[in-house]
Order: C-alpha cells, then sequence, then structure tokens
C-alpha cells in the first residue's frame, strides 16, 4: 500500500498525548484494511524513525439519537506505534 493511503489521521487525546511523553507511543486512526506490516512500513517511510511494535484496535461507532431518527457513526480503526529508545516523531513536538 502506499504510505500516505495507509495513516489517516494522528489522534490528539489527553490519553494519547501521557503515552506519548512517557513511552514514546504515538497514535493514529489508520485505513480499515491495513495490516500492522502495512502500519510499520508507512511510519518508517513517512517520518523516517524505526519502529518497535505495532498495536492496532477497530473502535465500534456509536448510536447516535436526534428526536425520532436513530444514527450511528462509522467504525474506525486505531494504531498505537512504539519507537525505538531515543526516537521520536517531529510532527507531534512544538
Amino acid at each position: 500500500m502506499n504510505p500516505y493511503s495507509v495513516i489517516v489521521r494522528p489522534v490528539l487525546s489527553e490519553k494519547s498525548d501521557a503515552s506519548r511523553e512517557r513511552e514514546s507511543k504515538y497514535t493514529f486512526e489508520i485505513k480499515r484494511d491495513a495490516s500492522k506490516y502495512d502500519v510499520k512500513a508507512a511510519v518508517e517511510a513517512l517520518f523516517d524513525v524505526k519502529v518497535a511494535s505495532v498495536n492496532t484496535c477497530i473502535t465500534r461507532g456509536k448510536m447516535r439519537r436526534k428526536g425520532m431518527h436513530v444514527s450511528m457513526s462509522s467504525n474506525k480503526k486505531k494504531a498505537v506505534v512504539t519507537l525505538h529508545q531515543g526516537q521520536k516523531l517531529d510532527i507531534f513536538e512544538g
């Protein structure tokens, strides 16, 4: 897969910020059909770092209700990328 088509966006939350500062773990939203190997290759190619491990999970969409109408948000897939000791991504710094 093309590295630019694997990663959708970085996840910016308090929990991901804390894990990034303490353990050098970065969280990304990725395409549903991307594997761990695709994510590892994409991060190494785009950011020029060495990836130690990749963990993925699929978060289910939530039911939304507005009056009588019920809708559901789409499912999303996230990847938590752990970098080797002493490496970091510059896009999150600053």
